[in-house]
């Protein structure tokens, strides 16, 4: 089968040996919402975690043994070496495993897989941040090296939505978050003590003040229905398509671009993404049970 893959801007750090398997150690474990926690992992021994980095929005295979691998994106600061961070929801066989595994357990690793945030496009432009529930995961280490940038970008906002707000993720971090970037939230349902705006996502964004939407960029993770609401709401205010960029979920079970699990269209999630500028799939992502 022929194919062929479409240019990405973003970079992938992908390993020339993409079986190479790690061992690495869970080190903590962090509650966030029911069926959610965050791992964090220490790679093991110290010569690997000293070589290891990931850029923002990639993902690695976590493999339990007699069970499988899932892909999982990346949650952490990648500034912080030797470390890594994992936001896990429960939802299939190997990560309601995992989510039994006891702090000092240690599982197998592959990666990191995958194209990235564009950091460096990003730089002197008006960043618009949009999550859904669980998306904001893959977004965390974007939030983290913008924060650590901050003098490079201009305006940023963080617009972020749950169901209800005892689902919005991270939210020991909004303070913090806060000072250097706009934060807006909002819930599909109001719950007792709830006082902030009810409603999808998309309306934070079509609220949102944009004083030049040519030099704005959009990065939007959550359900597909949500990005392509995302992304015609962004272009219905002006910014163009080449300006956005999603990011995919797909069934991966390689990421290596050999099982033709996650393929999309021409693409392969695993290795063309799993982030995509919008102007390149929205075309796949129009087509329903794709």
């Amino acid at each position: 089968m022929s194919v062929i893959h479409s240019p990405q801007t973003t970079c992938s750090r992908q390993r020339a040996n993409p079986w190479h398997t790690r061992r690495v150690r869970i080190a903590e474990i962090i509650p966030e919402l029911a069926g959610v926690a965050t791992y964090r992992m220490i790679l093991e021994p110290a010569e690997e975690a000293a070589a290891y980095d990931f850029a923002p929005g990639q993902f690695n295979m976590l493999y339990v043994p007699g069970l499988g691998e899932s892909a999982i994106s990346h949650s952490g600061d990648p500034a912080v070496r030797g470390e890594m961070w994992h936001t896990i929801r429960e939802a299939g066989n190997v990560t309601r495993a995992l989510a039994r595994l006891p702090v000092g357990a240690t599982l197998g690793l592959r990666g990191p897989f995958g194209t990235s945030w564009p950091v460096e496009e990003l730089t002197g432009r008006d960043v618009v941040i949009v999550a859904g529930g669980i998306g904001l995961a893959p977004l965390r280490p974007l939030l983290y090296t913008l924060l650590h940038r901050r003098g490079e970008f201009g305006r940023i906002s963080l617009l972020t939505g749950a169901r209800t707000a005892d689902g919005l993720l991270y939210s020991g971090e909004y303070d913090r978050w806060s000072r250097d970037m706009d934060l807006q939230l909002t819930v599909d349902r109001a719950t007792p003590g709830w006082t902030g705006p009810v409603g999808v996502v998309t309306l934070l964004l079509q609220r949102l003040k944009l004083p030049d939407p040519g030099n704005t960029r959009i990065v939007t993770c959550g359900p597909d229905v949500m990005m392509q609401y995302v992304a015609r709401t962004a272009e219905g205010r002006g910014i163009a398509a080449e300006h956005i960029r999603v990011s995919l979920e797909r069934n991966m079970q390689c990421a290596a671009g050999l099982c033709g699990h996650c393929q999309l269209g021409p693409e392969f999630v695993c290795q063309d993404g799993p982030v995509f500028r919008y102007d390149q799939v929205r075309l796949w992502m129009n087509v329903e049970g794709l």
